[in-house]
């Protein structure tokens, strides 16, 4: 083997998806950006992250798309928002995490998650551009 074709298989793409990205979809549509790119063998860092009842949907759909041979299904964690207000609870201000990592479950092992720092295995030479 070349070291050209040993190098492409331990690329691993890892997209960065800002904030102002994420708000121009509907949830569905987030939803199934997400989905088709880690189909695709992306990682996804989210600036903001999902709302629990994306963050439900999202395991849902991942569930139906579920093939041993092509995709055994997502690895994500983020980190919540800091504390809401009482004004925002009452309200209903929804809660989002600040910052979510979702990937192919073939490539993203997440090993230790505290306060400051979710800490993740990549795991070479399985995924595709």
């Amino acid at each position: 083997m070349s070291q050209k074709m040993a190098k492409k298989s331990l690329e691993i793409p890892f997209h960065l998806i800002s904030r102002s990205r994420l708000e121009t979809f509907s949830s569905q549509e987030k939803l199934s950006f997400i989905l088709n790119e880690v189909k695709k063998g992306r990682i996804l860092v989210l600036e903001q992250g999902l709302t629990a009842s994306e963050q439900a949907s999202l395991i849902k759909n991942t569930m139906s798309a579920i093939d041993q041979d092509t995709f055994i299904g997502i690895e994500m964690e983020g980190y919540r928002d800091e504390k809401q207000s009482l004004l925002k609870r009452m309200f209903g201000g929804m809660k989002r995490p600040r910052m979510t990592v979702i990937g192919p479950a073939n490539l993203l092992r997440m090993v230790h998650k505290d306060h400051d720092i979710i800490e993740t295995m990549i795991i070479p030479g399985k995924g595709e551009s």
